[in-house]
């Protein structure tokens, strides 16, 4: 251990990490025990870095108590996917994966990943091994280090879609940590050397004090939320190609509730950059958030807190210090949405791209709507693309006419053709939350569908609802979600109680301001009721729901994240 580190001062998991040996820790020992389902509490934080978390079946938890039997733990794996681009080969063995070993379903994430539930211990190794046979891993997916990459989804909605996925391929590269240990463990691939000693060049022996996220976005599309990232590149366009991108900072939703200096924030706008500085200014920003970043209360230890503690402009000198030169001023740019837009697209290039709605980004056949039979099948079919986007949805991309044809008649055939959806059902975003999440205070991905059933009946009375609104609920504060930024957001308190928070905008450039705390089903109806029928008579010609509250001054708009009230 190191003469100089006094780790009474610091975090219990910068120990972890500094005495992991570069994030192997007693994996092996662990995956080895066959007491229990469960790993060693060290090793389930690292095997974060490895792209998985330790959970449990909560709806079990009482009677496996009462059984005196340890709790139902399994697995959350989650697979990096840099852009949210896989081949229809990817996602044919993802799905048989996730038939084999984790709980049939796919769930599609706010960060253009996939995620499998219900792996059980004895089946982590072999999911692994399954994922990384069609060249995707889960390395870095999870953990104190840069997570997957996002970038614009869409190839039909702007020529450029393959360049900036080709600059969120780059970054993620780059950032990934260096150590082997994933391959011994995961792979079975020995040291070629015994003396080979891992190095982090980027990281260093304790990784970063927290998460880090990037996103990559292009204007007039902010489908990756980019004011929400720790770090963020917004594509300037100029005569039809990039010229550079913006450089955003600072960004990120979690919070804690009674914690007051926990809150939400947007990202500061510090610059632009060339194309080829964009990695070099990833990494830079990176550094310094390793270098200044909280490592004593990990509550307090994004990247935001290291912003607003330094104070930005402290930050951006500390920034072009590691870089060596100075970031050139920020170009004008615009958003107009968040959302996807649904349906089919043709691109310049004579391909079409469906755009499919997937509830909660939960791919499952239920109840005759055979979503998951549905892209399988289309998968057998098809030589283009899958694209996953930050709204937890799926493109079907690339395809030919021919093909568009064999995509709707297989989602015909299964029931999940698209349809008429409310404005405000395609713009909703839960998080997995209960049963398997341990932070979940109360339902999020299994309930807000019936809640959105309920809200779209006043809608309708008022003739709102093909109005786009964006709705989004999490089970907890943590904003996985990131509810804070929606026109009506739900954060879960209890079970069965949610703050409710208005206010945000339709392109992700507002935070929301909590309008009511701890309400029941009953009492967010009738809390939302009177708001839904103001807007319907007295709104502006093309005023959206979040620009409408806060001009009736249902709320007041949160000028900087530090104001934010939970």
């Amino acid at each position: 251990m190191s003469d100089y580190i006094n780790w009474d001062e610091l975090s219990e998991l910068e120990r972890i990490k500094y005495e992991s040996n570069y994030l192997r820790g007693t994996l092996v020992e662990s995956l080895a025990d066959p007491i229990t389902g469960s790993i060693a509490y060290a090793d389930t934080q690292l095997s974060k870095f490895h792209g998985m978390y330790q959970q449990f079946d909560r709806d079990l938890e009482k009677e496996r108590k009462r059984q005196k039997l340890e709790p139902a733990y399994s697995f959350l794996i989650r697979v990096r996917v840099p852009g949210g681009v896989v081949t229809p080969q990817q996602w044919l063995k993802l799905d048989s994966l996730s038939d084999q070993y984790a709980n049939h379903t796919l769930k599609l994430t706010t960060r253009q990943a996939f995620q499998f539930h219900g792996v059980i211990k004895s089946n982590l190794k072999k999911t692994i091994q399954g994922i990384n046979s069609v060249l995707l891993d889960t390395i870095a997916a999870c953990g104190d280090v840069n997570r997957n990459v996002m970038s614009h989804p869409n190839p039909a909605e702007s020529q450029l879609h393959a360049e900036v996925a080709e600059v969120a391929c780059r970054i993620s590269e780059h950032l990934l940590p260096s150590t082997t240990a994933y391959h011994e463990i995961w792979l079975d691939q020995k040291l070629i050397a015994d003396s080979k000693k891992d190095v982090e060049p980027i990281y260093g022996d304790r990784y970063l004090p927290r998460k880090f996220k990037i996103a990559v976005a292009i204007p007039p599309y902010n489908d990756s939320d980019i004011f929400s990232q720790d770090l963020g590149f917004v594509a300037i366009v100029e005569n039809n190609r990039i010229a550079g991108y913006n450089v955003l900072v600072g960004g990120g939703m979690g919070t804690t509730f009674g914690m007051h200096e926990t809150y939400p924030r947007l990202a500061d706008v510090i610059g632009f950059c060339t194309p080829e500085q964009v990695v070099d200014v990833a990494e830079k920003v990176v550094l310094v958030q390793r270098d200044n970043g909280n490592r004593q209360n990990r509550k307090l230890s994004r990247l935001k807190y290291t912003i607003d503690r330094m104070g930005i402009d402290s930050f951006k000198a500390e920034v072009y210090k590691y870089l060596g030169y100075e970031l050139q001023e920020a170009r004008d740019f615009e958003f107009t949405r968040n959302g996807d837009r649904l349906g089919w697209k043709k691109g310049d290039d004579g391909k079409w791209s469906l755009t499919l709605f997937v509830e909660g980004g939960r791919v499952a056949d239920r109840n005759g709507f055979n979503l998951k039979t549905a892209l399988r099948q289309v998968a057998g079919n098809i030589s283009g693309q899958f694209i996953l986007t930050g709204n937890q949805n799926v493109i079907i991309a690339n395809v030919s006419a021919d093909e568009k044809k064999k995509v709707n008649e297989i989602l015909k055939k299964n029931g999940v053709l698209p349809g008429e959806i409310s404005g405000l059902r395609q713009n909703s975003i839960a998080c997995v939350a209960l049963n398997t999440c341990g932070l979940a205070f109360a339902e999020a991905e299994r309930y807000l569908p019936t809640l959105v059933t309920k809200i779209e009946s006043i809608l309708n009375q008022h003739g709102l609802f093909k109005e786009e609104i964006v709705i989004r609920m999490t089970g907890c504060p943590n904003g996985c979600g990131r509810p804070y930024l929606a026109e009506i957001g739900f954060v879960g308190k209890s079970e069965g109680h949610y703050n409710l928070y208005l206010g945000g905008n339709f392109n992700g450039t507002r935070l929301n301001t909590l309008y009511r705390e701890t309400l029941t089903e009953d009492e967010i109806l009738a809390e939302l009721t009177p708001v839904i029928a103001d807007y319907a008579s007295n709104r502006s010609e093309g005023e959206k729901f979040g620009d409408f509250v806060i001009r009736k001054q249902y709320v007041k708009e949160i000028l900087k994240g530090s104001d934010f009230k939970h």
